[in-house]
């Protein structure tokens, strides 16, 4: 969402909530009807000719299914302390959340997995991470390439000229349901990664109608993923988990991105890299 709350007042916290049911696409009536309020109190709140409780707050926020850190940014606008903390990983108490995604990514070898956060920023990766993209060089200095001294990013590595594009053989497959994707979470949860969408357009090598999903088109069950660097073909696709209970702003943003070999001499490759 790129609505901000400029200041803890009706009118802020109504433009916030107005700006959220447009963009689950519900009217007021709908929400009234599913958060269990007068669909003229609604109309008030949007206005800011009301000021909201906390607790009808978060039953909005709740029923508009809003992420905890938009949440927090309503009750702000409301007048209220924000409710949920965001802690680091490194935190005492993420320890459980961190040992749990460390297992997750080392039970998964020898294929590949990461751990990103909303924005695409990579939070965690097993070793046979770096080998899915060592096809495409050393990684390191693919990611010093793509994304400078800045935290290594999954996206512009991915769309970046000097990162795995090249490699990508399937890449007018890829790029476009990528980018509906992005396009989609950025709008829905709010995140930096439309600015970084937004210089994608200027890309020559980005065709204009990628940011323009097709909905006659039928997806794939699977995005399809095909690395190929001379003679080494690697074709994969792709799970995404996430924490279906969260109360902290961290885990809420956090998602962990397994790879599987799509067929069996991808699985051969991936194992016998692993044994390297």
């Amino acid at each position: 969402m790129a609505v901000t709350a400029a200041s803890n007042t009706p009118a802020a916290f109504g433009a916030l909530l107005r700006a959220w049911r447009a963009a689950r696409k519900v009217s007021q009536l709908e929400l009234s009807l599913a958060a269990t309020v007068s669909q003229r109190h609604l109309s008030f709140l949007e206005s800011g000719r009301a000021r909201p409780s906390r607790q009808m707050v978060l039953q909005l926020a709740e029923t508009l299914e809003v992420p905890l850190r938009e949440r927090n940014a309503l009750l702000t606008a409301a007048g209220f302390a924000p409710y949920y903390c965001e802690r680091s990983l490194e935190d005492a108490a993420m320890k459980p959340v961190r040992d749990a995604l460390e297992q997750m990514l080392a039970h998964h070898q020898p294929y590949p997995a990461v751990v990103v956060d909303r924005d695409y920023d990579l939070v965690l990766a097993n070793p046979a991470f770096d080998g899915l993209i060592g096809i495409a060089g050393e990684p390191a200095a693919l990611w010093r390439a793509c994304c400078g001294d800045g935290p290594r990013n999954l996206l512009r590595l991915t769309f970046h000229r000097d990162g795995v594009r090249p490699y990508i053989r399937n890449f007018d497959a890829v790029g476009p349901m990528m980018l509906a994707r992005s396009w989609r979470e950025a709008i829905a949860r709010g995140s930096r990664i439309s600015a970084f969408l937004e210089t994608l357009r200027g890309d020559p090598d980005i065709p204009s109608h990628w940011h323009t999903p097709d909905p006659t088109r039928p997806p794939p069950p699977v995005m399809p993923l095909e690395l190929a660097r001379g003679e080494t073909t690697l074709r994969l696709f792709a799970m995404i988990a996430t924490f279906g209970t969260p109360y902290d702003v961290t885990t809420d943003e956090l998602r962990v991105e397994t790879f599987f070999p799509a067929d069996a001499a991808s699985e051969a490759l991936l194992r016998a890299h692993a044994t390297l």
